[in-house]
């Protein structure tokens, strides 16, 4: 009896922890260590967000000793997907289409599209969050050789995704030339 006890117990202690941080997912192959060499970093879509994560991953690179521009020996594809399930952050009258809700003040107006709003329809009340994925694949220009790629995902919403962003490309160059899947650092 208190076998089952005590492994209920640990099984409690050890389930708190997970408690204190949003899930999210971290995945770093690295083929090689990143070189030193010059890293170009190039968006896949150039957007408001992908161009500030695309500057803290330059910040980083060239913390690490890389030189870092728009061309180089390395290209750094970065792609930064965000998926707004609520339509603008945690509205509950979320519909599809207008600004997404991290697009700063003064940025190109986005067509509205029908006004359908995106929920449920099986009623359920499921909170649920949109999800930021960032995906970054390092490769040799002359080879074609992919070196390293890096993909972390994270629920969050429109008013914080990008200190979510900035968050996620932190714990991507915490250890970045090993391989290993580990926990994403999301915020709450």
């Amino acid at each position: 009896m208190s076998k089952i006890t005590m492994a209920g117990l640990l099984s409690a202690l050890v389930a708190v922890p997970a408690l204190a941080q949003a899930p999210g997912k971290l995945e770093i192959k690295a083929y090689e260590k990143i070189p030193k060499t010059k890293t170009a970093v190039q968006l896949t879509d150039d957007t408001a967000l992908g161009r500030h994560l695309r500057g803290v991953v330059m910040a980083h690179l060239a913390r690490r000793g890389n030189e870092v521009g728009f061309s180089g020996g390395n290209v750094m594809r970065m792609d930064v997907g965000y998926l707004d399930l609520l339509g603008g952050g945690d509205s509950s009258d979320a519909t599809i289409g207008g600004q997404p809700s991290f697009a700063p003040l003064g940025s190109n107006p986005r067509p509205e599209l029908p006004s359908n709003r995106l929920q449920r329809r099986d009623l359920i009340g499921v909170p649920s969050k949109s999800t930021l994925r960032i995906t970054l694949t390092l490769y040799n220009v002359t080879t074609g050789k992919v070196i390293w790629a890096a993909t972390s995902s994270c629920g969050t919403n429109g008013t914080n995704v990008e200190r979510t962003g900035d968050i996620m490309v932190e714990a991507i160059f915490k250890d970045p030339d090993h391989s290993q899947t580990a926990d994403a650092g999301c915020p709450l």
